[in-house]
């Protein structure tokens, strides 16, 4: 008898859990949580070599990035954020259709200049002689900004990490843009920002991963796939 398992984290509360269970259940797998909603264990019914983990979103990335769990659901943008090798080091196994939203920059409507990002590249050229100081970017995303500003040419600027709403950052004097994400672009709107053109850095949706760190070999493999033929997913492109 085996006693390889599967560990499949998914997110702990709110509308992601919710959303995630109903994925599960529409494609005939039941989650169940019988510790009630403080417990952080679950189970699949009719599936006892599958653990399930309720952590956060932001924790399933970490540890499907870590290796610490096979599969996990969890947002895009989290796993670009975590670790810049984020992307590498999981596959994603399938976009789930729920949990969308945009990694955009954003600047102030007075900007009427700045419409793309090679003109934030001249704005943030000028920004130290003109203003004694780097332009100012609040924003959650460090890993994403950094990535995409670099690829877009763009050195003369510091990061504000924002721990609050990061759109109200630029009113308040905090920051001069922002990198946020959004869904309809109306709250940052309704703060007087607006997306560049080609401001989108990251579409992102909840998706279901797998951590190529994990060691998944042997009778686990049987298990993993068995799990994802059960969801009608293709096998894993990697293994150990």
């Amino acid at each position: 008898m085996s006693n390889a398992t599967i560990t499949l984290a998914v997110p702990s509360k709110g509308r992601l859990e919710e959303l995630t269970r109903e994925w599960f259940a529409a494609n005939g797998l039941t989650i169940t949580r019988p510790g009630g909603a403080r417990s952080y264990l679950g189970a699949i019914d009719g599936m006892p070599d599958i653990t399930v983990r309720f952590f956060p979103a932001s924790e399933i990335a970490r540890e499907l990035i870590r290796g610490g769990i096979d599969l996990g659901v969890t947002g895009l943008d989290l796993i670009h954020e975590t670790s810049e090798s984020g992307p590498e080091i999981v596959e994603t196994l399938q976009p789930l259709g729920f949990g969308n939203a945009d990694v955009v920059v954003a600047v102030p409507e007075a900007w009427i200049d700045v419409t793309h990002m090679h003109d934030l590249a001249d704005v943030a050229s000028d920004f130290r002689s003109r203003h004694g100081r780097w332009m100012r970017i609040a924003t959650k995303y460090i890993t994403i900004t950094r990535q995409h500003f670099a690829a877009a040419g763009i050195a003369e600027y510091r990061t504000v990490e924002s721990l609050g709403a990061t759109e109200a950052a630029p009113a308040s004097g905090i920051a001069d843009i922002v990198v946020d994400i959004t869904t309809t672009g109306s709250t940052l709107a309704a703060n007087g920002l607006r997306v560049l053109e080609d401001g989108v850095m990251l579409q992102s949706q909840a998706c279901l991963f797998a951590s190529r760190k994990a060691e998944i070999s042997g009778d686990k493999a049987a298990l993993m796939t068995n799990f994802l033929a059960r969801l009608g997913l293709p096998q894993l492109h990697h293994g150990k």
